[in-house]
């Protein structure tokens, strides 16, 4: 059962800055590069993919309008999965991690598992873990797994 406490948190404008560095912004519909059969799905704004169909544009309100509306689900899942209160830092580091990774990975995580025994510092150190494609690290996700770490550990109110 999720803290009590986590379920007034939603991500802070520090934890969407992050998110919004670490997915970019495309206002033109582009295909997933790993599909070249189809190009599905096809992605727009900050990795916006529902309803997306090629030649469609955005700016960066309606981008952010999606991002807002695509972490509800990373958010309710770290609400659900977490079962110890959380800082808004915290809360904000697990958002953007779920929102990439999604939340059976997360579920399924050691990082999840020591931070509800827990063990915050160990947690934080699993975040540099999910740094892999299928050819190795990638330097964005290594980029954006130590910010969201940095996060994670940071005292400071976001």
């Amino acid at each position: 059962m999720s803290h009590a406490a986590n379920s007034l948190l939603v991500t802070s404008d520090a934890g969407l800055a992050l998110i919004k560095a670490s997915e970019g912004l495309e206002t033109v519909a582009y295909p997933d590069p790993g599909n070249r059969s189809t190009g599905e799905p096809w992605t727009i704004g900050y990795g916006h993919t529902r309803r997306v169909r090629p030649g469609d544009t955005c700016d960066e309100e309606q981008a952010t309008a999606w991002l807002r509306e695509d972490l509800g689900a990373a958010e309710r899942a770290v609400r659900h999965l977490v079962d110890v209160p959380l800082s808004q830092c915290q809360f904000d580091a697990l958002a953007s991690f779920v929102f990439n990774v999604g939340a059976s990975a997360f579920g399924n995580s050691t990082l999840l598992r020591l931070l509800n025994a827990g063990d915050a510092a160990g947690a934080a150190e699993q975040f540099k873990r999910w740094n892999r494609g299928a050819d190795g690290p990638l330097p964005g996700l290594v980029i954006r797994r130590a910010a969201e770490r940095t996060l994670f550990l940071s005292q400071e109110s976001a």
